[in-house]
Order: structure tokens, then sequence, then C-alpha cells
């Protein structure tokens, strides 16, 4: 039987595979990554393969082509359905398993969809994806064998392993989840049950309409709902997931939101409280303010790369044990994994918050104040956006700026930063800004617009800035 299959090119991420179900992607490429990535998988050595979804309304259909693919590979499939994305990662290291793929769309809208991997507990990114296309369109696959499917509940075991470390705090919680109708809802449902305290779940149904909000917590506007459940419940915190809940927000008791940064902040000091030491890992977007109280606290603070395939690879190579994104992902090897998980991230907090002697907004109030923007994108042409940010690279070089280029450029300054990258996953920049004062801030967004003019790029809108 001969294979051969052209994906569409922007579906090709740095991170992933993703695009608009029956416009870029489809079935017949669901199909096509199972044949070729179980053929990767195969010539490695392996044999077993976990594959699991999400709760978008394409994703039953995007399932079965990805298991049919992978079978025809020789591979022996375990399915474990529906589910939250760290969810897969656990299966794979709890049924010892050669690789995993999960189809999920994650924050994006309704209509798309995609596919994360990993291959030996690792990510299967960036030329790795690159790779997986060329094979396919070559046709360069394993000759057809006929591989096996069994389904697996994960789940029970899941739940006990989430809560296996939680200790028991001296204080009862009262808490409100924002399931955002997320493909956590059922082992939200059975964690909850076996957690202490009072618990409240919005939109606990697992709905790819997502009928309440979209399912990306990093947006307000996506918190508003738990920000008022909140205060309405008189409650200690509100937690919200993603599309695929490997992203979390929180709010304090006041309904205010804990940016992700700051909530690094809190969950390193927990952690350095018996691992001092540790190094502490956080993306080029984030505040000035997390690396400072991470060293204050006796930590080794990092800034790497964007993005959850990159920090999970820094990670294993500098053994930290924590690390988070402003994206929202959290990433534990303390006690975990080392993987994003939303629902492990969200009992971390809990337990830290059940042994707080204060409100959580006390904590967040006590942090030094700092005026920012939030992360701006815009539009950039591909062919242009990475050769904007070397001209912009060689300038500054030229002025003696303090840069660090691990991610685009991070120019630090005595009163704040800024920050301009190019986007992996479209044809767009994102810049960020940080200074200790409102005239601080108003210059350093001055000096990055001066730097995009100078390479012909119109300037993003800032006048969201504001305290973040």
């Amino acid at each position: 039987m001969t294979f051969r299959h052209r994906f569409d090119p922007t579906t090709l991420r740095e991170y992933d595979i993703r695009g608009i179900v029956g416009k870029t992607l489809g079935p017949e490429d669901a199909h096509a990554i199972g044949r070729t990535f179980a053929s990767l998988v195969a010539r490695a050595g392996g044999r077993r393969l976990v594959i699991g979804h999400d709760g978008r309304l394409s994703s039953p259909s995007l399932e079965h082509a990805l298991v049919e693919g992978a079978m025809a590979s020789g591979m022996a499939v375990q399915r474990i359905g529906c589910g939250p994305t760290p969810m897969l990662y656990f299966a794979a290291i709890a049924l010892g398993a050669d690789a995993a793929v999960m189809v999920t769309g994650s924050h994006n809208p309704p209509d798309y969809n995609g596919f994360k991997m990993v291959r030996a507990n690792r990510p299967f990114f960036g030329a790795q994806i690159r790779e997986l296309g060329r094979l396919s369109a070559a046709g360069d696959v394993i000759p057809h064998r006929s591989g096996t499917v069994r389904d697996v509940d994960i789940r029970p075991a899941y739940v006990t392993r989430l809560l296996r470390d939680q200790g028991s705090g001296p204080r009862p919680l009262k808490v409100v989840w924002d399931n955002a109708s997320s493909a956590a809802g059922d082992v939200l449902s059975m964690l909850v049950a076996r957690l202490p305290g009072t618990h409240h779940i919005l939109n606990g149904d697992i709905d790819g309409h997502f009928p309440a909000h979209h399912p990306d917590p990093t947006i307000p506007a996506n918190m508003r709902q738990l920000a008022a459940a909140v205060r309405a419940e008189k409650a200690d915190i509100g937690l919200a997931f993603d599309g695929d809940a490997d992203r979390l927000g929180v709010v304090d008791e006041t309904g205010t939101i804990i940016w992700a940064d700051q909530l690094l902040v809190l969950l390193a000091r927990d952690v350095l409280r018996t691992r001092p030491g540790a190094t502490i890992i956080a993306d080029v977007k984030a505040s000035q303010i997390l690396f400072d109280e991470i060293a204050r606290a006796g930590g080794t603070p990092l800034m790497w790369k964007s993005g959850h395939s990159p920090i999970k690879t820094r990670m294993a190579e500098t053994d930290a044990l924590l690390a988070g994104e402003m994206s929202g992902h959290f990433f534990f090897a303390d006690h975990w994994y080392g993987f994003d998980d939303a629902l492990y991230a969200a009992v971390r907090v809990l337990e830290m918050v059940s042994h707080l002697k204060t409100p959580l907004s006390a904590l967040r109030t006590a942090l030094p104040a700092r005026v920012s923007t939030p992360e701006l994108r815009f539009d950039c042409p591909e062919s242009r956006k990475f050769a904007v940010i070397a001209e912009v690279a060689a300038r500054l070089e030229k002025t003696g700026a303090t840069v660090c280029a691990i991610d685009g450029v991070r120019v630090s300054t005595p009163d704040g930063w800024w920050l301009l990258r190019a986007s992996n996953t479209q044809a767009a920049l994102t810049a960020r800004a940080e200074g200790t004062t409102g005239t601080a801030l108003a210059r350093l967004q001055a000096e990055l617009c001066a730097q995009l003019a100078q390479s012909g790029i119109a300037a993003p809108d800032f006048t969201e800035a504001g305290n973040n």
C-alpha cells in the first residue's frame, strides 16, 4: 500500500501540528501523523503508543484516524479517551509507552485542532516536526503492518497520583474552579471529590462549543465569570484551565488575577523552603521581579525561551525543580515529572494557600510594584519576522545595550526592560515592556518603537499598558 501525504505548511508549527479543521487540517492529516510518527517510533525500536484527545467537536474523528494510521505502522496503541493533555503525559509514563500523541486544539478557537507529541517522555518539536513533514511527503515510512488497540481508563490512577503528595493543610479552603468546558471536566470532578475543603465547579461539562467563554485563562475577559463567583461565594481562591488543562489561571479571594509570573514567585518560595538553591526557570516574557525574588529566596533563577517544549527540555538539562511561563504553563519536577500540568499545579497552589496565615491577596500586594504592558502580538510578514529581530540585535550591539538574546531580544536598563521576539507559530512579532515607574515604561516603549521603525515595522498599540 503506497503512502505519501503533504501537510499544509502552516500546520507544521514549532511546538505541535495545528490548523483549522476542514481548511488546513482533517482526518487525512491525522492518519498521516499516525503513520509517520509511528514509523519514527518503530525505527527507534519502540512499539507502544498512547493516544488521547480533548473535548473539541472534531477530536473524536481525528483521534480515530490517528489510531488507524499508527496501527498501520504496527503500533500497540493504548487509547485513554477524552481528558486533559497532562493526563496523556502521565499515561505515557505510567503505562511504559515509547511515545504518545494528544489530539488537542489547546486554547485556540473551537474550529482549530492539533496534535502534541512526546517520544521517550521528551517533547517532539521543532526540527523533529519538520522532519515528520518531510518523511510524510516523501512516503518514507515503514512497510504496512497490522497493530493492535485497546482502551485504558487511566483517570483513577492519574487522580490518585495527583493527590499522593498533597498534604493536609491547617486551613480548609473554599475553592471555585472554572473548568471552562475543558477536557479536564470528568477528571476534575473525581479530583475535587477527594480534596479537603469546599469546592464549586463552573462550566464542568466537557463541551467543544465552549459556551461560557473562550478557554484561555491568560485573557482577563475569560476570568470575569470566575472572579465574580469567587466574590459571590466568599471563596479563598479561584482556579481556571484552558481547553486541554495544561495552563492554569488564578484569582485571589478579591477576584483579582494573580499573573503567572507572580504565582511563580509564590510557588518558588514554597519549593525553596525545602529545596534551597534549586534552579527555577521562567521564560523571557516574565517580570524581572520574578528573577530577583527567586534569588532573594535562595534559588537559582534561569531565564529561558518561551514555549512548553523548550522549557521542558531545559528543565531536564539543568535538573530544575520548577518552571513557568507567562502563558500559564507550570512545570514541577519537585515530586512530579517535569511536564506542564494545570491540575497538579492547582493542587500545589491549594496546599500552599492552606498553610497561609493571611489571605492570598496579601502575598500578591506584598510583591514589589512595577508598571508593565501585556504581551502584545502584531503582524509581521513570515519572511521578515526573524530578520527584524536580527536587525534590532545588530543595532543594539553597536550601542552597547544590555541584551539577552536567547529568544528574541530582551533589553535591560536600570529602570526596566523591553522584549521583542518573533512568534514561532504565526506571522507576527510579540513585544512587552516593564518599568519601575510610568515614566520609565513610556521611555522603554519609545525605545522599542524606534527600533521597529528603523526596520520598517509599525509599532503595536501600547494603550493597554498598566499594572500587571
